[in-house]
């Protein structure tokens, strides 16, 4: 009788270990979100409201529904990652030289978004994991049979066509991509330069780093180079090819990048692209920025007032005054500057949180009534600023308010995705609210979401112990 050779020690554990290898590579691409910090400017959002506003249009979809969100990351990258949400890194803004360039990579996202290609995601992880599936179990069975060399072979084959057929997937995803965002592009009237010279810049970065150009199998995008050729037959042809950028969209593009340059980077490089040699608006306000981070207010404020002779009604210029003001200490000679702010933008929620946060800080109790009103406004327009509800719960426990101080705090919490504490916050709101109000019915829906969220993190660690 032949002996029957049972598989190597640690064989077992080898199979599940690359079964739950592929599934993590997949399950993290679609989490690209999870660790970066969302950044909220009032001037940001406005510019990129008014920048994909046509884009969003030609996409036929809702303007209101559509949003365009900051995310604080040096790399040159745009995603989205479910929803109707377009996420950009700040890098992004940094490498770019145009607002036309930052459009033809929001009209790609958008793209993906009308294309459904994150809900259809699963279908191409469906098919990875079938044919993985399939090659561990003929794997294991000659593994079995004690063909060691042959098992570890179809294993290994089948681990590398199911990521081949999982990367042909995605290539396809964003090559239709790239076809819609041009023809939303087209629909909307704007040239598609700006899109051809920022995958010009792609270009350049991976020549810089000597990725290959020659096969994209490998590959979740397809060549750089394939996809300018793809394009440029399209935008050649196209009628808006030759129109120009707005002047008025361009130039605000660059005091966004410049104020974003002085917000995240170093205040050495800050200075160094934008020296006091250079008059321009962007380069004052970029250093305005710089000189607050290294605590240099007067030369912060010296800036600031420049810009202010020259536009005395910018409220983002009487915003960034009061902001500097704020933090270096002195609330109360901010107030005058964020009121006027708050006048000339008034439906900028962000603006008038600052302006709240100035008048709790003045620690006067005259001022906590226009603090109350003020927030209420500000989190009326836009109540996903966990920073409001905070200084709103403020005003609510200086009151003596203490169940909306605590639903104040819930609804904190909430947002920043801290369900323990919110729920903590909802019953002891629940405790102090009137039965049946407004106020207790959504303390009540705040208590329920962050206890199904609690009792999901308890069944989640009880699994992962073994």
């Amino acid at each position: 009788m032949p002996e029957v050779r049972s598989p190597r020690p640690g064989r077992g554990h080898f199979l599940v270990r690359l079964l739950m290898l592929l599934s993590l590579s997949f399950a993290f691409a679609m989490q690209p979100a999870a660790a970066q910090s969302i950044l909220r400017d009032a001037e940001t959002e406005a510019l990129f409201h008014e920048m994909s506003k046509p884009l969003i249009e030609a996409a036929g979809l809702s303007p209101d529904n559509v949003q365009v969100v900051l995310i604080h990351d040096g790399s040159i990258n745009a995603f989205v990652a479910g929803g109707q949400v377009v996420y950009v890194h700040s890098g992004l803004i940094a490498a770019a030289e145009s607002a036309n360039e930052v459009q033809g990579v929001i009209a790609h996202e958008l793209g993906h978004i009308t294309g459904g290609h994150v809900l259809r995601f699963n279908e191409g992880v469906k098919m990875a994991t079938g044919i993985m599936i399939l090659s561990m179990v003929l794997g294991a069975a000659a593994l079995a049979a004690g063909s060691g060399d042959a098992g570890m072979g179809i294993i290994a084959a089948g681990q590398q066509a199911a990521m081949g057929k999982f990367l042909a997937f995605t290539r396809t995803q964003e090559s239709s991509a790239d076809q819609a965002g041009a023809s939303f592009l087209t629909k909307a009237g704007i040239s598609g330069k700006g899109s051809l010279s920022f995958f010009k810049k792609l270009q350049n970065q991976e020549f810089r780093y000597a990725i290959p150009q020659e096969d994209s199998y490998a590959r979740t995008h397809p060549l750089t180079g394939e996809r300018i050729q793809a394009l440029e037959q399209v935008y050649h042809s196209d009628p808006a090819w030759e129109k120009p950028s707005d002047p008025a969209l361009e130039a605000r593009f660059q005091r966004v990048k410049a104020k974003l340059a002085g917000f995240v980077d170093d205040p050495k490089r800050t200075l160094a692209l934008y020296p006091e040699t250079n008059k321009t608006v962007p380069a004052r306000y970029a250093r305005a920025y710089a000189w607050h981070k290294t605590a240099f207010p007067e030369k912060a404020l010296a800036e600031v007032d420049s810009l202010l002779k020259t536009q005395p009604n910018d409220p983002y210029f009487l915003e960034l005054r009061g902001q500097v003001l704020l933090e270096s200490g002195r609330p109360e000679e901010a107030l005058e500057s964020l009121r006027q702010a708050v006048r000339y933008a008034p439906n900028e929620p962000l603006i008038s949180s600052l302006l709240g946060h100035a008048l709790i800080a003045t620690e006067k109790p005259d001022n906590f009534i226009e603090a109350k009103s003020v927030l209420k406004a500000a989190i009326g327009r836009d109540n996903s600023n966990p920073f409001a509800w905070y200084q709103l719960g403020i005003v609510y426990d200086r009151e003596g308010d203490h169940g909306r101080a605590a639903l104040a705090t819930a609804e904190r919490y909430n947002l920043e995705n801290q369900p323990r504490l919110a729920l903590a916050n909802a019953e002891q709101a629940l405790q102090s609210i009137p039965t049946g109000s407004s106020d207790w019915i959504r303390a009540q829906d705040i208590a329920m979401v962050s206890r199904t969220a609690v009792e999901t993190e308890k069944r989640k660690g009880s699994d992962g112990v073994r």
